[in-house]
């Protein structure tokens, strides 16, 4: 029987995927931060600013966010090479294909259905990155690659060619319920609409007055005002029946040049046009910035808040607004799991979107928190501030990863981590059995539910037969419970009982004590030395030839 044949991206340790542990998170409300009054109706308090490795944080962000976010734009590192010294160039690959792979994985899952995904990225992955998308998202999910003009500076010391640009691949969840906003002309835009006859209606532009293909009752003879004869253009027709181009001619619709005998074209005035364009692929620097303008915001802000400048390579406003603009309307869930300078949740906050921003990296506390605090206070004053007449307002909560659940005792044996409280063990268990953690103030056992009828009770205690008999009368025939406990005494056996071990019950569910899935790979151990040749390296291959 012949294998049906699959086109697919393989690299080394393509098989192997992390047991994510879906860890709770904490707020620290000393970190969080609010303005002292609102600035207006559309103000958002409840963004989410969470420190910690961004993996484990999607996997964090899971049961709460699925489905709910409309736009993610993420940044990843580049792949430039540097961090590979110690690995030859497919393992290099393979490496960070693995490691965007669990990400896009889950960030597909907290898209809407009608929701985005858009990334920078530059040459150096940005063909494989496309493959791998087409490979989770689907490849009749994809949407555009745009171009994005990131330097104007010409490289004279380039080995080859200068590199001008960098690439934003955009995917939707689903295309056919993904739809863009139209763009407010630009200047650029507007001059191309002119009066070239004084007309009182203003300014119009030229539309050319044939169309595709040829239907007999839109060909006819048209006699300009200078009496020439006027027929289609070759495989063309008039864009309207007689009858009605006679009407707009009556109406001083259609404009036969200075002479009265050019070409026929429709007048499309602007004060009649909504006045917007269709986004297109290439970002110049004028509506999207650049790298240097990127920098200067940097270093505006960095002296606004009297910190040292950190980033290389930031990313403008502008590109951001310019992400924002199309892919969302106010109110919208934007998510940025390489949240780097902070720059997607700052354009976020001054245009009225909700957001979640992740950031493992220290410069979360001494850059992207107080930028974050000058924007909610007003007092930052450049990026695209003026653009959209921000004023301040609004905050966000600022979160951290909790410990791993479980972590070793001094024999070696697997335990409640020791800085879990009930509160914190009941949250947590909920997480991993699938229940929305909702404790009530009535009833001691219903710590969380899964559907009306469905609970789930967390307690460190040991439980006697007396105390499991208790709770299956007080839960009754309508209603099941699952208990969670390090012991119980007795069978346990209750027909609206399920009655079950801790940690043993979860011990096989993730890896325990896993707190580094980054893209610091410089940070790996060095490939071991072998003269085994190693596996394929990052291809295309059909699955029937592997």
């Amino acid at each position: 029987m012949t294998r049906k044949q699959k086109l697919e991206l393989t690299w080394i340790g393509k098989e192997t995927r992390p047991k994510l542990e879906p860890r709770i998170l904490l707020e620290d409300k000393t970190k969080s931060y609010h303005a002292g009054h609102r600035f207006g109706e559309n103000d958002q308090f409840d963004n989410r600013l969470i420190f910690g490795d961004n993996l484990l944080a999607l996997k964090a962000l899971e049961q709460e966010f699925a489905g709910k976010v409309k736009c993610v734009f993420i940044d990843p590192p580049y792949n430039t090479g540097s961090a590979f010294e110690h690995y030859d160039d497919g393992v290099e690959h393979s490496i960070w294909l693995s490691l965007m792979r669990d990400r896009l994985e889950i960030i597909r899952r907290l898209l809407s259905d009608d929701g985005s995904l858009w990334i920078t990225i530059d040459d150096n992955e940005a063909h494989y990155l496309k493959v791998l998308c087409d490979e989770i998202f689907g490849r009749a999910n994809f949407v555009s690659n745009v171009v994005w003009q990131k330097t104007l500076t010409r490289r004279n010391d380039a080995r080859a060619l200068s590199t001008a640009h960098d690439h934003v691949l955009v995917y939707a969840k689903s295309f056919e319920k993904f739809s863009v906003n139209k763009l407010d002309s630009s200047d650029k835009q507007r001059a191309t609409y002119q009066n070239r006859d004084r007309d009182p209606r203003g300014d119009w532009l030229p539309i050319p007055f044939h169309a595709p293909n040829i239907r007999p009752n839109l060909t006819y003879e048209i006699v300009t005002p200078g009496g020439r004869s006027l027929w289609p253009p070759k495989g063309r027709h008039w864009s309207t029946t007689k009858e009605k181009f006679e009407e707009l001619v009556a109406d001083n619709r259609i404009y036969f040049g200075l002479d009265g005998k050019g070409m026929a074209q429709r007048k499309k005035f602007w004060n009649e046009s909504e006045n917007k364009m269709v986004p297109w692929t290439w970002w110049g620097y004028e509506e999207a910035g650049d790298n240097r303008e990127a920098n200067r915001e940097a270093k505006a802000l960095a002296e606004l808040a009297g910190i040292e400048l950190k980033f290389d390579t930031p990313k403008p406003e502008k590109l951001l607004k310019l992400v924002l603009d199309i892919a969302t309307n106010p109110g919208d869930l934007i998510l940025d799991s390489f949240a780097g300078s902070g720059t997607t949740g700052a354009v976020a906050q001054k245009m009225g979107r909700r957001w979640i921003m992740v950031e493992l990296g220290e410069h979360i506390h001494t850059h992207v928190v107080p930028r974050l605090q000058k924007i909610i206070d007003g007092e930052d004053k450049g990026g695209i501030t003026e653009a959209v007449g921000w004023k301040g307002g609004g905050g966000f909560r600022y979160y951290h990863l909790a410990p791993s659940l479980l972590e070793k005792d001094k024999w070696g044996n697997w335990v409640i981590h020791r800085d879990y409280n009930a509160a914190m063990l009941a949250e947590a268990l909920c997480k991993l059995e699938g229940f929305t953690y909702a404790p009530s103030d009535t009833v001691y056992w219903q710590q969380g539910y899964s559907t009306e009828r469905d609970f789930i009770y967390v307690t460190t205690a040991t439980l006697s037969q007396e105390q499991l008999q208790q709770l299956a009368d007080e839960v009754g025939p309508e209603r099941s419970l699952l208990v969670l406990c390090p012991a119980f005494r007795g069978k346990g056996d209750f027909p609206n009982l399920t009655v079950r071990k801790i940690p043993k019950q979860v011990l096989s569910r993730c890896e325990w004590g896993h707190d580094d899935y980054s893209l610091q790979i410089e940070n790996l151990p060095k490939a071991p030395e072998s003269d085994a040749p190693l596996p394929a390296q990052a291809g295309l291959f059909t699955e029937d030839e592997a």
